[in-house]
């Protein structure tokens, strides 16, 4: 038998021994449909979102600091389901710098091809 046809295919209906044992149903639907509860975050988590949060706002003194912790928190959202959180404040400042160095870039070019309004008085 290959790996293929060991896994359930979309529509089959996973078999449980043990009943007791399965998800719960909140709508009558299949059990592999279900969310999985994510697991509360450690207060030592919290504390490295907020170091992570202190230090990109000193790595962008240009931005704003809501705007960064706004980064920060959509982040931070994003691996809310991550069952194994040692690295999720990583992952948050990797994912949080690559929105905030593309923001960052994108100012820039929009600083560079800015072309004032001609002063008043000048020309022909």
């Amino acid at each position: 038998m290959t790996a293929d046809e060991q896994t359930p295919q979309v529509g089959e209906c996973l078999s449980f021994e043990d009943e007791s044992r399965s998800p719960g149903l909140v709508d009558g639907g299949h059990p592999a449909t279900q969310p999985s509860v994510a697991p509360p975050a450690s207060q030592d988590e919290l504390v490295a979102i907020e170091n992570v949060a202190a230090r990109l706002r000193a790595a962008y003194p240009l931005a704003d600091s809501a705007t960064v912790e706004a980064t920060v928190r959509t982040a931070y959202g994003s691996f809310r389901q991550a069952s194994v959180r040692a690295f999720v404040p990583i992952l948050v400042e990797r994912r949080a710098r690559t929105v905030l160095d593309a923001a960052a870039r994108a100012a820039v070019a929009e600083a560079r091809t800015f072309q004032p309004p001609p002063a008043a008085g000048s020309g022909p």
